[in-house]
């Protein structure tokens, strides 16, 4: 049976789940305790909202959280759990960002975690589920994966990049020709001047 690329989600999803029931760990938020709303205390807050573990977003989350502290899924639940509650999928691209030191991330170059490089949303949903225009809601519309905004295609986007260095490497070296230039001459007339006197 052959696999498709949207098979590695599932695997991916079922990998974590499969990890999270081994570990005893359920698949959806325990609903928080009653908090006490305080109108005056703006830190104050409940979150009723139950996060789903077996979405393909919180598994990516939480996949990239341990591998990149080196621990467990079940050291990394809660935060995977904040990151959703808070963010959402648009979570995920401010979370790569900050597992690289707050660099930014060139997705063209750099495979999004979320779609894996596809640039599509990997759960395909449909047109109505995403919002898309009713002139747009045709077969085969794709939708743009909600976390990187650009193609992961690097060998692409390398050929442009390397005429640019060359670009910049050319006009450096004229530059720097002209300012050799610069110099000679100027050391020439000052050596002149030094032997006349």
């Amino acid at each position: 049976m052959p696999t498709t690329v949207f098979d590695q989600f599932t695997r991916r999803t079922a990998d974590v789940t499969a990890q999270l029931t081994n570990l005893g760990i359920p698949l959806t938020t325990p609903a928080p305790p009653p908090a006490d709303l305080n109108p005056a205390d703006p830190w104050t807050g409940s979150y009723a909202v139950p996060v789903d573990r077996s979405t393909l977003a919180w598994c990516t989350a939480v996949t990239m959280l341990a591998d990149h502290h080196h621990t467990g899924i079940d050291r990394q639940v809660l935060a995977a759990d904040a990151l959703m509650r808070e963010l959402g999928i648009r979570g995920l691209a401010q979370l790569h960002s900050d597992l690289h030191h707050g660099a930014p991330i060139d997705y063209r170059f750099t495979p999004c975690p979320y779609c894996s490089g596809i640039g599509v949303n990997p759960t395909q949903p449909t047109c109505g589920e995403v919002g898309c225009a009713p002139w747009l809601e045709y077969a085969g519309h794709d939708h743009p994966c909600p976390v990187c905004p650009d193609d992961y295609q690097p060998q692409r986007f390398a050929e442009e990049h390397m005429a640019k260095l060359e670009e910049l490497l050319a006009d450096a070296i004229k530059e720097n020709e002209e300012r050799a230039s610069l110099r000679y001459r100027i050391r020439t007339r000052l050596h002149r001047r030094t032997v006349r006197t």
